[in-house]
């Protein structure tokens, strides 16, 4: 087995803190951090859902990553076969591996190629009918999703990343100015994707248009809003999703704000305690869902239904609905600062080809 080069971008020491590694996996191609003691012995691994994992236990931002790594990561002899090696990777179920020599140094990665991203069947959702009002008057003539970020609609944007993800199956649910949505995707076939519309006769809501897809659905859906510019990998999403035998899957962006005041607490008319300028954090919904088929029953046939209130009936019937934090960067273009942000962020986030 030969040895893989370029290593380094993927080690790091496990004082490292959280916020390092989540930058490191976003700017590798390998997505996999190899934990490393002073001489450079393996100690540990950290996956993208080991850190997402460790968000939703709210650790800060400088925690070490120790406190998320896996101590007992899947390893491989430098001189080991391939066959072994392929083999000893599908049953740990996972996709890379570092080399260790016979002293437990890491010297590798295996495999030591990335491929294109794996073909997805899934059923990708966007809805694209909003009238995008806090928006006004850019929306007045133009739908909120073919609003021009760096150039080109918002929408071609979120469809093209999704498609360089391997999905190739999109629904489209519009409404407002819809034809013009329609004139510039057609059936899809210029991206070499396959797109249908989902046309709401009237607004529907967040999940109302959910109604109108046809068809036997048989693997999760990715549903998602046409005004969400983000970088995220949409294919760990669903994997996060099955793994954790979900009907519903939720994804989650913390969001903080430092109070400028002391803020008290008060028991009737006494003061209990007093903080000076506490930071307040929360998970607030991201706009990117990935649904199983089976929920789709439970959306009417007409009337506004919106995305909370079929998680929260999900939720309260028992089943699973899970929470997956967002990491990756991420934007809710729902006001003009947005729309502002999303201009001046593109260029340094996103690759231009």
């Amino acid at each position: 087995m030969s040895q893989a080069g370029g290593i380094a971008e993927n080690l790091l020491g496990p004082d490292a803190p959280l916020l390092d590694a989540i930058a490191r996996l976003d700017a590798i191609r390998r997505k996999l951090i190899v934990v490393i003691d002073e001489n450079r012995r393996l100690i540990g691994s950290v996956t993208d859902g080991d850190i997402r994992r460790g968000l939703l236990r709210r650790l800060p931002m400088d925690a070490p990553i120790r406190e998320v790594m896996n101590p007992a990561p899947v390893s491989l002899p430098v001189e080991g076969s391939d066959i072994v090696a392929l083999q000893r990777l599908e049953e740990r179920g996972v996709t890379l591996a570092p080399l260790v020599d016979r002293s437990g140094r890491v010297v590798g990665l295996y495999p030591d190629t990335v491929g294109a991203a794996r073909a997805r069947d899934n059923l990708v959702v966007i809805m694209a009918g909003g009238r995008g009002v806090r928006l006004a008057p850019l929306t007045q003539t133009c739908p909120k999703p073919m609003l021009k970020v760096a150039g080109r609609p918002l929408l071609e944007t979120i469809i093209e990343r999704l498609r360089a993800q391997g999905f190739s199956r999109f629904r489209l649910a519009v409404n407002y100015l819809a034809e013009m949505i329609v004139d510039h995707f057609g059936d899809g076939s210029a991206m070499g994707i396959e797109i249908e519309y989902l046309r709401e006769d009237h607004p529907r809501g967040t999940a109302g248009a959910l109604s109108l897809v046809r068809g036997p659905i048989t693997s999760p859906m990715l549903v998602m809003n046409g005004d969400v510019l983000t970088r995220m990998a949409f294919g760990g999403l669903i994997d996060f999703h099955e793994e954790h035998g979900a009907k519903a899957t939720l994804c989650l962006r913390e969001h903080q704000f430092q109070a400028p005041h002391g803020v008290a607490e008060v028991d009737g008319v006494r003061m209990t305690a007093l903080r000076e300028k506490p930071t307040f954090r929360w998970l607030a919904n991201a706009g990117v869902y990935c649904l199983d088929g089976s929920v789709l029953s439970r959306i009417p046939d007409s009337g506004p239904y919106d995305m909370p209130e079929l998680l929260a009936g999900l939720a309260s019937d028992g089943e699973v609905v899970g929470a997956y934090p967002i990491h990756e960067y991420w934007l809710d273009i729902g006001r003009p600062p947005d729309f502002e942000s999303a201009q001046t962020d593109f260029g340094a986030v996103f690759d231009p080809h």
